[in-house]
């Protein structure tokens, strides 16, 4: 009997946890169109080619000759809570103009195919619309003028970080930009911009921020030691 009660009371604790879940999914999960707003995510390059390089990565395009500092990674669509992903399945095609036009803030066909197959076709079925979307949203952005291009390398706070892009983007504020590290590198930047891409705050967005006291920035070198360039970056 008490097998039996115990046995009960596991199957009740596991419905009520399921039922969480779905509960906390947005009940327009992954349909065109249907979403809050959203998160450009700027990618330190410079990180990321050196930590490329750590693993062995053949070298391409990100990390070549030309110096990079932060790129887009990508214009993701959310939910107050959650994002959708993979909205369409095929995607619709990517015209390869569009991926060429795109390789100055995009540096890789691999990231740029990616990113409309994963989040672009949340927005809508028109890749041209996601892209022009993208390039309006990094023209709304300013990068402080100390992480243009340093030529050494920067041990900074996440505070730091997201304080400076506050001071150099009127309106902007700490809840609306989320610095992101892995165990001593910024990684990435992610500003929230509502569809009229005027900045706004996400708490959901801000709670997954870097909790690490510092961090580094590898200076922007161009090709020199970089071994790597973003082919699948995954989110």
């Amino acid at each position: 009997m008490v097998q039996f009660i115990v046995r009960v009371a596991f199957a009740v604790v596991t419905l009520s946890f399921a039922a969480g879940v779905v509960a906390a999914q947005d009940r327009r999960q992954n349909q065109p169109g249907q979403f809050d707003f959203y998160v450009l995510s700027l990618s330190w390059s410079p990180s990321f080619c050196e930590a490329a390089g750590e693993r062995g990565t053949p070298p391409q395009q990100q990390c070549g000759e030309r110096p990079y500092s932060f790129v887009v990674h990508g214009l993701w669509p959310q939910y107050e809570k959650g994002f959708p992903e993979f909205c369409q399945q095929p995607a619709p095609r990517l015209d390869r103009n569009i991926v060429s036009s795109m390789l100055d803030l995009m540096p890789a066909p691999g990231l740029i195919f990616n990113e409309w197959n994963k989040h672009g076709t949340c927005m809508g079925p028109n890749p041209r619309a996601y892209f022009e979307t993208i390039r309006k949203a990094r023209a709304a952005v300013k990068i402080p003028d100390p992480y243009l291009e340093p030529a050494r390398m920067l041990t900074v706070t996440p505070d730091e970080v997201e304080e400076a892009f506050v001071a150099a983007n009127p309106g902007l504020t700490r809840a609306g930009v989320a610095v992101i590290c892995d165990n001593r590198r910024l990684r990435e930047v992610r500003v929230c911009l509502g569809k009229d891409l005027r900045f706004r705050d996400c708490a959901d967005v801000d709670r997954r921020a870097c909790r690490s006291k510092e961090i580094v920035m590898p200076p922007v070198r161009g090709g020199r030691g970089a071994a790597a360039a973003i082919t699948t970056i995954t989110r």
